[in-house]
């Protein structure tokens, strides 16, 4: 008797390299909290990779993202641009910075942040203020970009930097997933002219420590952002010159991402063949697309999959169904930032791509060490259904 299959999870930490190894170095050492030998070496090598001044590691990527904007000075009275197709942390970091949201549909070609449209909100609803753009309505004043590598694509980060630059705004980059992407030319994140680059090291992304985040930018800027996150501390003695965070990484964590960046090409070399697997398939079937993959720069596919631009809208839910029906973890994309209970209230743009787009996404299993058996399972699935509704 058969038993039922096992699933094919959709994005799980590859811990085959020296994960243990430098884990127990920290046990041996004692040095597990947030001083040890593994951060300095993580924020190193993510400082050379990000082609940055400097780097300093915190508790999530979440927290990168607020201290980002922290550390620029952005906070309470104060918006940010962000695009509505992402996860809701880009959004609750803002928030948590004491800023606003201000929401944004996004380019149908790229599924990043529409440029032109910034440029019209700016335009048409925002007057020059100090610092930045006051919005007329609100008075809050824009202060910053925050566009989004969505699933680890890259931007155009020339227009982007430019439209800032144009208006004497910040450039925040949500990098969460796009460790070891790069900008033209292979242009390190950090040196394409934004502000800062901020990434996530959680469980289900290409380099894990479990949890944990990181900002790379200038060094006054990480030095000013690594203050703040280690309780504002002067000198050795118990002097705090300032209201500050207990937001460092632990050195166990840092150990975990050391050993992770020793295969990050490995990895990168997964995720695109993973993503090519995904678009060979899409390509059979008219109503089936890749992901996007901008032209310029160099993406990293964390999550890769297809998309369905067909006429029958109850057909993505229903493939839905099918696939988990076959023990495969496929589940609904991010539920758009202007539909979610805590930003309904929020400014926001007029939304037509995204509220087409976001239930048609399919993201499928991506883990760095899928077997060929799990990928032919996973397509297999998809062949039976597509081959019947397409």
């Amino acid at each position: 008797m058969t038993g039922k299959p096992s699933l094919v999870p959709l994005a799980i930490p590859n811990l085959l390299g020296r994960e243990a190894d430098y884990l127990q170095a920290c046990i041996s050492s004692t040095f597990v909290s947030s001083v040890g030998p593994f951060v300095t070496r993580f924020e190193d090598s993510l400082a050379r990779l990000s082609g940055a001044e400097a780097t300093t590691v915190v508790c999530s990527g979440t927290v990168a993202l607020q201290m980002a904007l922290t550390g620029l000075g952005i906070g309470a009275g104060d918006l940010v641009m962000i695009p509505s197709l992402t996860f809701i942390a880009t959004a609750n970091a803002v928030s948590h910075a004491g800023a606003a949201p201000w929401l944004v549909d996004c380019d149908a070609a790229g599924w990043t942040m529409d440029l032109d449209r910034c440029r019209h909100l700016i335009e048409t609803e925002t007057e020059p203020a100090p610092g930045g753009r006051r919005h007329r309505t609100s008075g809050q004043v824009l202060k910053a970009l925050m566009p989004v590598m969505i699933m680890g694509a890259t931007l155009d980060f020339a227009a982007t930097v430019a439209l800032a630059r144009e208006y004497g705004l910040k450039v925040v980059v949500d990098a969460a997933a796009a460790i070891g992407a790069a900008g033209p030319d292979d242009t390190p994140l950090a040196a394409t002219g934004v502000d800062a680059v901020c990434y996530s090291f959680n469980g289900n992304k290409t380099v894990t420590c479990g949890g944990g985040g990181a900002i790379a930018g200038n060094k006054g800027l990480i030095d000013r952002i690594r203050h703040l996150c280690s309780t504002a501390r002067v000198g050795r003695d118990y002097d705090h010159d300032e209201i500050g965070y207990n937001f460092r990484m632990t050195n166990v964590q840092a150990a975990l991402g050391v050993a992770q960046l020793e295969r990050l090409d490995d990895f990168l070399a997964a995720k695109l063949r993973i993503r090519n697997a995904y678009a060979d398939f899409a390509g059979g079937y008219q109503s089936l697309h890749p992901f996007p993959e901008p032209p310029t720069g160099r993406s990293v596919h964390w999550f890769s999959g297809f998309w369905y631009s067909g006429p029958d809208a109850t057909l993505p839910s229903r493939f839905r169904e099918h696939m988990q029906s076959a023990a495969i973890d496929l589940r609904p994309f991010w539920k758009p930032i202007h539909l979610q209970a805590p930003y309904r209230t929020a400014l926001a743009s007029p939304m037509p791509v995204v509220d087409d787009l976001w239930t048609r996404i399919f993201p499928l299993p991506c883990s760095t060490h899928l077997t060929d058996g799990d990928l032919d399972r996973v397509l297999t699935a998809a062949r039976e259904f597509w081959n019947v509704h397409d």
